[in-house]
């Protein structure tokens, strides 16, 4: 690893800025250029756990360790209009684009496939060199910075003089959010995440969900109740107990993990849970390509929704989902009933500077019809019978769970000139979070209380209501997104997402 590369912001070896500086090579291949990328990923991250633990064990150092991270770039020199409906995988205007790679190992797949869309459509080479940009030394552990006991205080707090550190100036959603203007005669971002924002994302959730990222599946629910969590546990072990032709493993936090019972030969849960649970923890139903099934308690409030959506994203899931309970605002309806959100209040405020309120958040067409389909499915209700037990409208997300105690005047009317249905604080927030990451979203919530009508959420009726309802709108929930899983990749991840100038990396 040269330490010229420093120097580099872009990442060309020489700084010359041609995407021909020494360390940058050429491929065709999309397997030749993850090996190389890994290459460079594997040297650098090993050189700094290499020096780190003998820091850590009280040897000297001189100046500074260091290592980068290896950069893929594009070069397209004009326009090429292509017939394919996808919505990644090919650039629309002229120029150089670059993005930052971390942890190959993780990313194989979605590296692959982004590389062979992009050689599709463009027929140009690969360009793969080292970047400018450090890897901070915490990175290098993916398991997490090892707690040494030997390092004393004092060594400890000058990490810093010796090796690179988490660095937020870097992290930033400037190109999620569409506001980044790259400096004159830089690259443009090939890519949605630098590797240092993917890289911080990983070790949040982590820290979050008490899970390792890597056993995240592409299709994500999310609950705000831990009754949701409790039937899918259930569900989990008992598909591995019967030997599901579908999944592999049931894992949860902890890296606790139920085996199916037709591949290993049995099916008892090992390992042992956390000593502390996590604060939004995750479960994970396996399959062998990816395409299984994870689901996260995220608890209660909007800021807890934009805190796993922001991480979630840098795995680019497929598609995920909300399923949760709200209060219903409709005379019409009763507890049970669903609401299949198509439009949004947002009054959850924080997202407000990343996705102003002004910007609609749609309905995706292949999200609504698997959901309806589900619960077609699920319910065995069809046609007329369907719309009394499902409404569709507009959902409200507030960021106040006691809006009852205000006076209702004000938030009533606001409340029926939007025409809302329903509303809870979460849903709004995942659909603008899916929405700014570019991950197909949906909303089906089921009204377990009318407050507007007497009906409150207490806990003698709210007993009665999980234990009736949960297993079958988890059930709604998992068969949509097996329906979701049949749709071939260009339909779900389509355009309808996409910017002006939008990266080519989905």
């Amino acid at each position: 690893m040269t330490d010229h590369a420093a120097d580099d912001p872009l990442g060309d070896g020489d700084g010359d800025g041609n995407g021909n500086g020494a360390g940058t090579d050429l491929f065709t291949d999309p397997a030749a250029a993850l090996a190389r990328i890994a290459a460079i990923y594997e040297t650098g991250t090993a050189r700094l756990r290499e020096h780190f633990k003998a820091y850590a064990a009280g040897q000297p150092i001189d100046g500074r360790v260091r290592a980068w991270y290896p950069f893929v770039r594009v070069t397209v020199e004009r326009f090429r209009l292509t017939d394919s409906q996808l919505s990644y995988g090919f650039i629309d205007q002229p120029g150089v684009y670059q993005t930052t790679v971390t942890r190959p190992d993780l990313f194989a797949a979605y590296l692959t496939a982004q590389f062979e869309q992009l050689l599709r459509s463009h027929g140009v080479p690969l360009q793969v060199g080292v970047s400018g940009l450090p890897i901070p030394v915490h990175f290098a552990f993916p398991e997490g910075l090892p707690a040494f006991g030997d390092l004393a205080v004092e060594r400890l707090r000058r990490v810093r003089e010796h090796f690179d550190v988490p660095d937020l100036e870097v992290m930033d959603d400037r190109i999620v959010n569409g506001t980044y203007e790259p400096p004159l005669g830089e690259p443009r971002p090939l890519a949605l995440f630098t590797a240092p924002r993917v890289d911080y994302s990983l070790h949040r959730l982590r820290h979050y969900t008490a899970t390792s990222p890597e056993h995240f599946q592409k299709f994500v629910l999310f609950t705000n109740y831990q009754f949701y969590i409790d039937a899918f546990v259930r569900l989990g072990r008992r598909l591995m107990a019967e030997g599901s032709p579908d999944y592999v493993a049931f894992v949860e936090p902890g890296h606790v993990v139920t085996p199916n019972a037709a591949i290993a030969g049995h099916a008892d849960t090992l390992g042992e849970p956390p000593s502390r649970p996590p604060q939004m923890p995750a479960y994970h139903l396996q399959r062998r390509d990816g395409l299984g099934i994870s689901m996260i308690n995220i608890g209660i409030g909007p800021s807890n929704a934009k805190t796993a959506t922001d991480h979630v994203a840098v795995l680019r899931p497929h598609a995920w989902l909300m399923l949760g309970h709200c209060a219903g605002l409709r005379n019409t309806q009763k507890l049970g009933d669903y609401v299949l959100a198509h439009g949004y209040v947002r009054e959850d405020h924080v997202l407000d500077l990343d996705l102003p309120t002004w910007v609609p958040i749609p309905a995706l067409a292949e999200i609504q019809l698997a959901l309806e389909r589900a619960v077609e499915e699920v319910t065995g209700v069809a046609g007329t019978a369907l719309k009394r037990l499902m409404r569709t409208g507009t959902v409200a997300t507030i960021d106040n769970r006691n809006w009852e105690l205000r006076d209702h005047r004000e938030p009533v009317q606001r409340l029926s000139q939007s025409r809302a249905v329903a509303l809870d604080m979460e849903s709004g927030t995942i659909a603008a979070n899916g929405f700014r990451f570019r991950v197909p979203y949906g909303t089906l919530l089921c009204v377990s209380d009318k407050p507007m009508h007497g009906e409150l959420k207490l806990p003698g009726m709210a007993d009665a209501f999980y234990d009736r309802q949960v297993n079958q709108h988890l059930e709604i929930g998992l068969r949509a997104l097996e329906c979701l899983r049949e749709l071939p990749m260009e339909q779900l991840h389509s355009r309808k997402l996409r910017s002006f100038a939008e990266v080519a990396f989905q």
